[in-house]
C-alpha cells in the first residue's frame, strides 16, 4: 500500500517527487554497516521494504518484531530534467530514533529525534557524472536506552500492559523537493482574533537586490488582501494584514462565519510569492484559521466564547501499520466518526502525530491537544533530547488552527521524583515557559494527570468509577464529581493533584482520562479498566461516566479512553480495525444530552 498524498499541507509547492515504495533493507545486528561501508554501490542489501512503513508492521513487508537495533536503507532515483539548476532537499517526515543519510555514497546529514521532521539540501552530494542517484539511510533506535523519548513502545520483543510494539527506522514519508536557491525557508502565521490581523513571520534562504514578497488571501473565493512587501532581510519578514478590510464585525471578535471552531472549521488560503528583478524565485501555498483559545473564570474559552471539551484519548496505532496509518483516509475516518460520536477533539496521546491528521483536523473541525513520546528516565540526555525535540515539533506544527494545546508532560514519566524533587519540577516548569515563549497562544497542560506544577489546565485522571455491579464504587465517584475538595484530593489516583509547592489557582478542571471499559473483544490478555458484558452495560457504564463529569458544577471538559483497541488494551470505542462497538449516535445521544454544557457560539 503505497503512500503518495502530500506530505506537507501547510507548505505547498507544485514540483516534489515521492520516495516512499520499495526499498533495499537488511538489519545490522552485527554492527557492521559503518565500518564495512554500506552506502557503497558495490554492497547489496537482501530485503525489500515499503517505505514509510516500519519493519516491524505488516505494510512494510517484514512484520519482524524482535529487537533488531540498528537497520540500513538504500535506494535510487532519477531527478526530473527540469529541475536542472535548482537547488535539490531531501525531507524525512520522522526517522525513529536516530539516522546517517548518504547520497551518492557521501554522508549528507544526520539528524536525532524520533518524532520531528527533518530537510537536508543535497544539492553539493548529487555526482554530475550520473543520472540515477543513490541514497542510503542508516537508522539506529536502541530498544533499551530509556533516556530516548519512546511514549508506548515497549522495550521487550511482545507488548503487554500499556506497552505496545516499537517502531524503528523510517516511518513517515520521505520526499525530494526543487527549489531556487533564494526561497522561502520559514512561514510562521499567528492570528490576532481580537484585531481581526493575521501576523505573518518569514524567513529565507538569502536576500538578493530588489526582493519583495507578494501575499495572497482568499477565503473561499473571495479576494481578502493583494500586496505586495519590499523584502530587506532574509533572517525575518513580519507584517500584520488586516483581514476585516471595511467590514464591520462583532464588537472585540472576528467574524463568526469565517472564525474556526469544529462546527465550523472556516480556512483561510494564502499564497506567497518571492521575487526579484531576476523573476519569480519561489511560490508557496498554505492555509490559516482565525481562532483564539484562552482560560478565564475557570473554563475554556474558543473565540470568547465558553466552550466544553468533549475528547478522546487517540494514540495513533493501527493493525496494519503500528504508528504509521495504512492511508490518508485512515485519518479522516478516524477524525469523522469520532465527531459522528460527539466528540469535539482528541488528546494526542504519547505520539506526535503526522501533519496529514493534523490538516484534516483542520479541514474537518476537530481540536488536538499534543504531545510527544516520553522517555522513562530523567537525567542529562534525556532533558536534553526532549527539548530539542519539542522546539523541533512546535516549530513543524505552528500553523495548524487545530491544535489548542500542547501536553509536554503526562503522570510523571520522565519525571518520577517530581512530587518532592524541586530539580524534576523546575524540569516541568521550565519546559512550560519555554513552549510559552515559542506559542503564547496556545494552552500548555503540564504533567497531565497528576502532580502538576505550572499548568493552564489542571488536568485529573480517574478510573475509578465502578460498575453496576460496584455500587460503593459508583458513589465514591458521584461524590469525586461533585465535591471540590475531593476532586483536588490524592483520591483518584494515589498521588497528589499538584506537585508542593504547588497548588491549585483556578484553572479549569478537565478530567483528562477516564473510562477505559473493556467491551466486545475476547482475546486472551484483553482489558480495560472496567469490564462491560453486554452493549446495554457498557452504555450504561459510559453514561455514567459522562453524566457525573458533565453535571459537575466544577469541571469543564473531559478525555474518553479511548478511541480504539490498541494490541492488548481493549477498552476502545472501536475495535483495532476501527469498527464501532457500538452505533455512534448512541454515544453522541450521551455526549451531547446536556445542552448548556455546550458553547454559545453566534449564527453565521
Amino acid at each position: 500500500m503505497l503512500r503518495t498524498e502530500y506530505p506537507r499541507p501547510q507548505f505547498v509547492r507544485e514540483e516534489w517527487q515521492c520516495l516512499n515504495g520499495t526499498w533495499d533493507f537488511d538489519f545490522d545486528d552485527g554492527d557492521e554497516a559503518d565500518s564495512c561501508h554500506w552506502e557503497k554501490d558495490n554492497h547489496s542489501l537482501s530485503r525489500r521494504i515499503e517505505v514509510p512503513f516500519c519493519f516491524e508492521s505488516e505494510l512494510s513487508g517484514i512484520k519482524d518484531t524482535s529487537i533488531h537495533n540498528k537497520c540500513f536503507y538504500k535506494r535510487t532515483f532519477t531527478l526530473p530534467s527540469e529541475w536542472e539548476g535548482k537547488n535539490i532537499l531531501l525531507h524525512f517526515g520522522a526517522v525513529d530514533y536516530r539516522c546517517k543519510v548518504y547520497i551518492d555514497e557521501a554522508l549528507c546529514g544526520e539528524h536525532e529525534g524520533g518524532s520531528s521532521a527533518f530537510s537536508f539540501d543535497i544539492t553539493h552530494c548529487l555526482k554530475k557524472s550520473v543520472t540515477e542517484h543513490s541514497l542510503s539511510v542508516f537508522a539506529e533506535d536502541p530498544a533499551t536506552d530509556e533516556t530516548i523519548p519512546r511514549g508506548k513502545q515497549f522495550w521487550e520483543e511482545k507488548s503487554a500492559g500499556i506497552w505496545y510494539t516499537r517502531t524503528s527506522g523510517i516511518w513517515q514519508t520521505v520526499w525530494l523537493e526543487p527549489v531556487d536557491p533564494v526561497n522561502i525557508t520559514r512561514l510562521k502565521m499567528t492570528p490576532d482574533f481580537d484585531q481581526d490581523i493575521l501576523n505573518l513571520e518569514c524567513t529565507f534562504s538569502k536576500l538578493v537586490p530588489n526582493m519583495s514578497l507578494e501575499v495572497t488571501i482568499f477565503f473561499k473565493e473571495e479576494l481578502i488582501c493583494k500586496d505586495t512587501y519590499s523584502v530587506s532581510s532574509n533572517t525575518i519578514f513580519k507584517r500584520s494584514i488586516h483581514l476585516a478590510g471595511d467590514k464591520i464585525f462583532h464588537t472585540n471578535s472576528h467574524s463568526a462565519s469565517r472564525s474556526w471552531t469544529p462546527e465550523n472549521p472556516a480556512l483561510y488560503d494564502i499564497r506567497l510569492t518571492l521575487v526579484s528583478d531576476k523573476g519569480i524565485h519561489d511560490c508557496v501555498s498554505s492555509y490559516f484559521g482565525m481562532r483564539k483559545i484562552h482560560i478565564e473564570n475557570g473554563m475554556v474559552y474558543l473565540n470568547n466564547y465558553p466552550y466544553y471539551l468533549k475528547l478522546v484519548l487517540d494514540q495513533g496505532y493501527w493493525p496494519e501499520g503500528i504508528l504509521t496509518a495504512p492511508n490518508d483516509e485512515a485519518f479522516q475516518y478516524d477524525i469523522k466518526i469520532m465527531k459522528e460520536m460527539g466528540f469535539n477533539g482528541c488528546r494526542k496521546h504519547q505520539k506526535t502525530e503526522d501533519p496529514r491528521f493534523l490538516y484534516w483536523s483542520d479541514k474537518l473541525g476537530y481540536l488536538v491537544w499534543e504531545e510527544i513520546a516520553a522517555a522513562c528516565l530523567f537525567t542529562d540526555k534525556s532533558v536534553m533530547r526532549y527539548i530539542r525535540e519539542w522546539m523541533e515539533v512546535v516549530e513543524r506544527d505552528y500553523n495548524h488552527p487545530s491544535i489548542v494545546a500542547w501536553v509536554p508532560f503526562n503522570e510523571s514519566w520522565a519525571v518520577p521524583g517530581i512530587g518532592r524533587n524541586t530539580l524534576q519540577q523546575d524540569y516541568t516548569v521550565s519546559l512550560y515557559h519555554m513552549l510559552k515563549a515559542l506559542d503564547p497562544t496556545r494552552l500548555v497542560v503540564n504533567n497531565d494527570g497528576w502532580e502538576q506544577t505550572k499548568t493552564d489546565i489542571c488536568a485529573i485522571h480517574n478510573y475509578s468509577h465502578g460498575t453496576p455491579r460496584e455500587p460503593g464504587k459508583q458513589d465514591t465517584f458521584k461524590r469525586f464529581t461533585s465535591d471540590l475538595n475531593l476532586l483536588l484530593s490524592p483520591y483518584s489516583a494515589g498521588r497528589n493533584i499538584f506537585a508542593p509547592p504547588y497548588k491549585y489557582e483556578g484553572q479549569p478542571i478537565l478530567i483528562t482520562e477516564c473510562g477505559g471499559i473493556h467491551y466486545n473483544n475476547s482475546e486472551q490478555g484483553s482489558w480495560g479498566y472496567t469490564n462491560a458484558d453486554s452493549e446495554e452495560d457498557f452504555l450504561q457504564q459510559y453514561g455514567f461516566v459522562i453524566d457525573n463529569i458533565m453535571q459537575s458544577d466544577y469541571i469543564y471538559g473531559f478525555c474518553y479512553t479511548q478511541l480504539s483497541d490498541v494490541e492488548q488494551e481493549t477498552n476502545g470505542l472501536l475495535t483495532y480495525k476501527r469498527e464501532p462497538k457500538c452505533a455512534p449516535e448512541k454515544i453522541k445521544a450521551i455526549n451531547n444530552q446536556y445542552r448548556h454544557n455546550i458553547a454559545i457560539i453566534p449564527e453565521k
